[in-house]
């Protein structure tokens, strides 16, 4: 006998998605994007840039090789929901020790699958993202109307997400001390630092410029995050207070706090971008990046800031990346520690290195 349908997606335009439900049953109301990855679910799911995010995954088979506990990329996974074709609750990877949905489940994330997940993708394209809720498949389409309606995306994630006081990774045989503002931080940001013989003090986004300076860093990271920049006045202020003073380096949502602290735009796209070629405008080359952001700074908008634009999007042509020599700074709107996704950008970590160990031949 065919299952019959028990969850629903209604997105705000009036269209409506029914499949299955996995993961928590709880009801939501988030901004609808997708994902192009064919792997690295879990890394997306435990993303904190994802916060508030309901994704569609748009590879058709999700949840095979289940979760492994080595592999989150934050302690409290914050995603709004995940949007599946099919959904595999027997996984096969000998390091797995959970199913994806009894993490959702745990997380009070809902996730609905067998629904067409290449028709919603396109819809997203072509029309941006908008508002979507998830729901019981009984649940009126004029009271799922009325409560999409009604609600409010919140512009408090990064004060949601960020660590409430610091905490530590530490390495051996440390040459270096980095402090990261965490404005939503993937844990192999961190990993990739202690992998370079950086130890890092992890502090929350709206830590002062002078309980920081008393810390003794060698360089300054500011993390990704969800949602718009222009709410994390805190850590604009910060960046205005503390550059040109230590080498600093910005990942996504950091790349934008960074760019509207020095005076540039951003804009919100139509939609997220995901896994992007990105030009190196510096070498010429091409990387193939992983991507999840909403916001982007708007080139045009640097003349005049002492930013240099360094990387554009090969598909639109917008911003991805910024340096400025003079005041020890480099900033990418991708993720380069890779989580998932490819390793072409894992450079720009070393080139972090390079910049604290000058400054510290000429401290």
């Amino acid at each position: 006998m065919e299952r019959k349908f028990d969850r629903k997606i209604v997105l705000e335009d009036g269209s409506e998605y029914y499949g299955y439900g996995f993961g928590s049953m709880d009801e939501a109301v988030c901004e609808i994007t997708f994902n192009t990855s064919p792997v690295g679910y879990q890394e997306i799911i435990s993303d904190p840039s994802y916060t508030d995010k309901m994704v569609v995954m748009a590879y058709p088979l999700i949840g095979n090789y289940g979760i492994a506990d080595d592999d989150f990329e934050t302690k409290v996974p914050s995603i709004g929901g995940l949007i599946v074709r099919e959904y595999n609750n027997s996984p096969s990877n000998f390091r797995y020790t959970k199913t994806l949905s009894e993490i959702m489940e745990e997380n009070r994330i809902p996730g609905i699958s067998g629904l067409d997940t290449r028709k919603l993708t396109r819809s997203i394209r072509d029309n941006g993202s908008c508002k979507v809720m998830i729901t019981d498949a009984s649940t009126p389409h004029e009271n799922a109307m009325a409560t999409i309606r009604s609600t409010n995306i919140s512009n408090d994630g990064v004060a949601r997400v960020s660590c409430k006081k610091k905490w530590y990774s530490r390495t051996a045989n440390p040459k270096f001390n980095v402090v990261a503002i965490d404005c939503g931080i993937k844990l192999n940001i961190i990993r990739c630092l202690n992998a370079r013989s950086c130890n890092v003090t992890i502090v929350p986004y709206n830590t002062g410029a002078e309980e920081i300076a008393a810390m003794r860093p060698d360089g300054i990271l500011i993390s990704n995050g969800p949602g718009n920049p222009e709410y994390v006045k805190s850590t604009i202020e910060l960046v205005r207070e503390i550059r040109g003073k230590y080498p600093l380096l910005g990942i996504g949502l950091g790349h934008q706090i960074i760019a509207l602290a020095y005076g540039a735009e951003i804009y919100k796209l139509k939609q997220a971008h995901g896994n992007h070629p990105v030009r190196n405008l510096m070498t010429g080359k091409i990387e193939i990046t992983s991507q999840s952001h909403t916001y982007v700074v708007k080139s045009d908008s640097l003349e005049g800031t002492g930013l240099t634009e360094t990387h554009i999007n090969v598909l639109d042509n917008t911003n991805e990346g910024i340096q400025s020599e003079k005041d020890m700074l480099l900033s990418v709107q991708y993720h380069p520690e890779s989580a998932p996704g490819p390793q072409d950008s894992m450079y720009l970590f070393d080139e972090f290195i390079t910049l604290m160990k000058e400054a510290k031949n000429n401290a």
